[in-house]
């Protein structure tokens, strides 16, 4: 006869365990503790089996019922329903280890040993720490879009709208490496496009007018502060190349016979490497600086400890005890500086400046060809820019 929840209420604990039967191999197991248990007895290739439903009244008698059902489907298949709970309970581990910050770790440490630079690494363990230690902890295949949306909004309602787009691209890396490494089955964060408010493209700022941008070097040279600062300044406008490639300069990368300082690959921005000619006032100021730091491994080491670089804020922080705001000139300005003025000049080959630019220029032979058709028009060039800087020096704003 079928159970019913009174029948169930009224069974007693006795001295030895005892059960009373439902229907269809279902049944109650009541212990001498007290403890009501759901069971279901099957047989399986000859064998008699049971499997644990879980207590009662945690789970009640139409969940029982529900899961007795469900066994006997997957009996009906060939599957033994205590391997099938066992194989779950193990997905359900490996899920919870592999959290989103798990995950995300492993490809960060995956990049840094593919050789990306470690100002990249670096921001993609902030923005990690961004998403937040609950949302970390969060099982990678378990998080839906609306989820990642919310932890997205937080950032956007503060205004920060660069930041939230930046988020949503490095969540979808990490789904993506997921799903690539059979641990997730789709990227969450695909399906957010367009979801977010778009951030207005901002510019670097920066001084392309020739008399202002002589007063720029004037102060310059007049700007008194630790050696390094004072010294990374002074040759920022000379090679034009990227602040982070500047700072974390080192002295093996720098051949002063063939004048030229050849940045590696895992420091490029385009990972690739990048090789700059250095004039004639550009090396001098290396020679300088050679006296200063030349026993150790970076030409332009911290105040604090020679096995670090200066900090990648420090130029900007010097441009702003200039007295110029940020919304006059940055560090990274420079580049677009070197890119007006020396296109203004009509002298050369825009796709020369480009590539003194370290930009990427579209298609494999183009890049081949630009690499070695325009270098001794960049070797020119680059005197001429170091000269024209020396020029622009005594132009006096009118």
């Amino acid at each position: 006869m079928p159970l019913t929840d009174t029948a169930i209420r009224n069974a007693k604990p006795k001295d030895k365990a005892y059960k009373v039967a439902d229907s269809q191999g279902l049944y109650l197991l009541v212990n001498p503790g007290g403890s009501k248990l759901w069971r279901v007895k099957y047989r399986i290739n000859g064998t008699e089996r049971k499997l644990s439903l879980g207590a009662y009244p945690e789970i009640t008698l139409a969940e029982a019922r529900t899961a007795r059902d469900a066994a006997r489907k997957q009996l009906a298949h060939a599957v033994d329903p205590n391997a099938a709970k066992r194989q779950a309970r193990i997905e359900a581990s490996i899920r919870a280890g592999n959290t989103f910050a798990s995950v995300a770790d492993e490809l960060i440490e995956k990049k840094g040993r593919e050789g990306r630079t470690a100002a990249t690494l670096e921001k993609q363990r902030w923005l990690l720490k961004l998403l937040g230690q609950d949302f970390g902890k969060r099982p990678v295949a378990d998080i839906t879009p609306q989820e990642l949306l919310h932890e997205l909004k937080k950032h956007e309602r503060r205004g920060r709208l660069e930041t939230a787009k930046q988020l949503r691209a490095f969540a979808g890396q990490v789904f993506r490496y997921a799903a690539a490494t059979a641990r997730a089955e789709r990227d969450p964060a695909q399906l957010l496009q367009g979801a977010l408010i778009s951030p207005t493209v901002k510019h670097f700022a920066a001084i392309t007018d020739t008399a202002q941008f002589g007063a720029l070097l004037r102060a310059i040279d007049d700007y008194q502060g630790d050696p390094a600062v004072m010294y990374a300044l002074k040759l920022t406008p000379h090679v034009f190349q990227r602040p982070g490639e500047i700072r974390q300069m080192e002295w093996v990368e720098i051949d002063f016979n063939k004048a030229v300082w050849t940045i590696p690959e895992a420091k490029m921005k385009m990972r690739q490497p990048h090789v700059v000619p250095l004039s004639k006032q550009a090396l001098a100021l290396l020679r300088e600086m050679r006296g200063l730091s030349g026993t150790g491994r970076y030409v332009f080491p911290s105040v604090r400890t020679k096995a670090r670089p200066i900090s990648d804020n420090t130029v900007n922080a010097a441009l702003r005890r200039m007295g110029y705001s940020k919304d006059q000139m940055t560090a990274h300005g420079f580049r677009t500086s070197a890119s007006s003025l020396l296109n203004e000049s009509g002298k050369w080959n825009p796709d020369a400046i480009e590539r003194a630019l370290a930009h990427m220029v579209p298609g494999i032979i183009r890049r081949i060809y630009n690499q070695s058709a325009y270098w001794a028009e960049r070797v020119e060039m680059a005197q001429w820019w170091s000269n024209h800087l020396d020029q622009m020096k005594d132009i006096e704003i009118q």
